[in-house]
């Protein structure tokens, strides 16, 4: 198993939006990756990005990677709300599996959040050295776990947008685990 983490929202300070932390699960990584790359190509897209796209673009691609063979984790929380302590309590509530191949993290972390993080990993099991934290255009599967948070943090900003609403009620078979907090839950 190999596990993506991507976070939506967490630059935000106003309590009108949310943070979401997506952690994907995929049992074969490599064949989703493939499929994922394949969509990205039939959709005339370079690299899904949730922020770079319009909501058209958004159903295409999140319909299409729907039948792909992954689980969901997510990890949603009201904003202000002290960022790496609320990132690494999901981690740890989240990751709870023992087979873990990899632990990949989208995004430029600093040092002492990296290493606070193998931390975290560590205390639960999760050997050090199948962390990598990257950029999602180098892997696919991130790119799922951005959408996916895009959608959940949108989802949860405004529960009866039209799109947010259909893609939620898509997805609420694939996600296993939700935590919700922070100063104002759900």
């Amino acid at each position: 198993m190999e596990v993506f983490i991507d976070e939506s929202g967490i630059h935000k300070q106003t309590d009108h939006s949310s943070i979401a932390l997506v952690y994907v699960t995929c049992e074969d990584a490599e064949e989703v990756a493939h499929r994922i790359v394949e969509i990205e190509r039939r959709l005339g897209i370079k690299a899904f990005h949730w922020a770079e796209y319009n909501w058209k673009m958004r159903v295409r691609f999140l319909e299409a990677v729907h039948g792909l063979p992954f689980s969901v984790k997510v990890s949603l929380v009201r904003n202000p709300v002290d960022v790496p302590q609320w990132f690494e309590f999901s981690v740890a509530h989240l990751i709870i599996e023992r087979n873990i191949r990899k632990v990949v993290v989208d995004g430029k972390k600093p040092k002492w959040e990296e290493r606070r993080l193998k931390k975290v990993l560590r205390d639960k099991g999760v050997a050090v050295k199948k962390v990598r934290i990257v950029n999602d255009e180098s892997e696919p599967c991130l790119r799922l776990a951005d959408a996916l948070a895009g959608l959940l943090r949108s989802y949860l900003d405004n529960p009866s947008g039209s799109n947010a609403q259909k893609l939620y009620a898509l997805y609420q078979n694939k996600i296993t685990a939700r935590l919700t907090g922070g100063q104002a839950a759900e």
